[in-house]
């Protein structure tokens, strides 16, 4: 039987041959562990492995973990990331306990955020999230409204524009995992090119991170390989 500890090992040995075989320092990519719907037991359990950056996707889960284990163990630094879709009466909840919010995809979502981040904590780090596959059911700005969308979100007070997240349709074919991901990667690029100082692009998951991190990947973002398979 698989536990956390050895499929936490097997994802750090995939990410590190993935940059190896890109040509890349094994350092270069992050790992977000994606803990939506797990108990707080597995997230102390990854914790207890060095695993320090979780993810999100459901508000008042995330919420309740984030100050569950506040009080279980002041001492224990954990990186927040709020990575879920984000409804406006939602916000202040995520700019008051989150570190990171990427899943930013319009405007008015950043205006919120960046006025109900509280004054004594740091700048609320954020991604836009972009659909470059164009899917109806999924959320992410279009590539073409991504250059005004990041100078206004870079303008605003209380943030930190850090860069670019996506999540490309799933599929087995890995020459489209990498045709997708190279296109976040120019709009990546194309952001850089227009004077913002972006660094993060969070894009790869449990399926298909060996393609992100050929594209460029800085985070990848996985679940199911380090908690197992979702009920």
């Amino acid at each position: 039987m698989t536990t956390i500890p050895t499929n936490l090992q097997a994802v750090r040995n995939r990410i590190a041959a993935a940059c190896t075989n890109s040509g890349r320092p094994a350092d270069a990519v992050q790992l977000l562990a994606v803990s939506k719907t797990w108990p707080l037991a597995s997230v102390l359990e990854a914790a207890g492995c060095g695993q320090r950056a979780f993810g999100e996707n459901y508000v008042q889960e995330g919420v309740e973990k984030v100050a569950a284990l506040a009080g279980l163990n002041p001492a224990l630094s954990l990186e927040w990331h709020f990575i879920g879709p984000l409804q406006s009466n939602k916000t202040r909840l995520v700019a008051e306990n989150f570190s990171w919010v990427q899943s930013v995809d319009r405007l008015k979502i950043a205006e919120r955020l960046a006025a109900q981040r509280p004054l004594d904590l740091p700048p609320l780090q954020v991604c836009i999230q972009v659909n470059v596959s164009g899917e109806a059911t999924k959320s992410g700005c279009a590539p073409a409204e991504l250059p005004v969308l990041a100078q206004r979100v870079a303008a605003l007070p209380g943030l930190c524009l850090r860069g670019l997240m996506a999540i490309p349709e799933p599929t087995e074919d890995v020459d489209l995992q990498l045709q997708r991901f190279c296109q976040v990667r120019l709009l990546f690029d194309g952001l850089k090119r227009n004077g913002l100082a972006v660094d993060t692009l969070s894009m790869g998951m449990s399926h298909d991170l060996e393609a992100a991190i050929q594209a460029g990947a800085t985070m990848v973002r996985v679940g199911t390989a380090i908690f197992g398979a979702r009920e």
